[in-house]
């Protein structure tokens, strides 16, 4: 049974959620603000985290930042603040993803079923990637889209090998240009912009209507699993 820490001060939600993730065969243990959400991870060591954002006695970026120190457990954070810093903020700091309220119950399962997948997968890193008709050989250098072979310079190979190995999943701009550009990058994020819209041209069926490489607004970047 998957062990779920449940992190949540509304007690209608809180007592919503516990009774749904119950339902669907996890084993919840709940956290009324951030303090009582530390003991918990400490003593029950949870296989997936669900955090709200806006918890009392320890804010809940302080509860991610902290179990970060000490474990790579998935975490999503609930929010009813789309687009605000605080998503930024939580998925910079370590966060795996992140649901808006009110939340579609579907679209939560199917979120902590694929990161409890991909959390689990022992394999080491994969060399040839598939995403959504996109076929990467990483060690070849080569991309075919289709089924069509597609050039591509290292850096936007760089790019969408970062988005594909994590796809569903929202990338931040930080995340994204610390990861391809380095942690010590200090140009214009507008070089961010430039080689999505020349990765689009190469991957999309029209770039000007993605439906591959979606922006989220005020977050970033997610590639569509298909």
């Amino acid at each position: 049974m998957t062990r779920l820490l449940l992190v949540e001060d509304a007690e209608d939600v809180r007592e919503t959620l516990a009774f749904l993730l119950t339902r669907e065969g996890y084993e919840v243990d709940k956290a009324v603000d951030g303090a009582a959400a530390l003991k918990a991870f400490a003593k029950h060591t949870p296989d997936i985290v669900l955090l709200d954002l806006m918890i009392p006695k320890v804010s809940g970026i302080e509860v991610l930042q902290t179990i970060r120190l000490t474990s790579d457990v998935p975490i999503v954070i609930l929010t009813a603040m789309v687009g605000e810093s605080e998503v930024v903020v939580g998925l910079e700091a370590g966060a795996d993803d992140y649901v808006t309220k009110p939340f579609s119950t579907p679209e939560l399962l199917a979120r902590l079923r694929s990161l409890l997948r991909r959390h689990h997968s022992t394999k080491p890193p994969e060399s040839v990637l598939t995403v959504n008709g996109i076929v990467m050989d990483v060690e070849r250098h080569r991309v075919s889209v289709d089924g069509v072979k597609v050039d591509m310079p290292l850096r936007e190979f760089e790019l969408l090998e970062l988005l594909m190995r994590h796809a569903g999943r929202v990338l931040t701009r930080g995340q994204i240009i610390t990861r391809v550009w380095g942690s010590d990058y200090f140009g214009d994020t507008k070089t961010l912009d430039v080689h999505v819209r020349r990765l689009r041209a190469k991957i999309e069926p029209a770039p000007d209507q993605p439906c591959r490489l979606i922006t989220v607004r005020g977050l970033g970047y997610r590639l569509e699993e298909g």
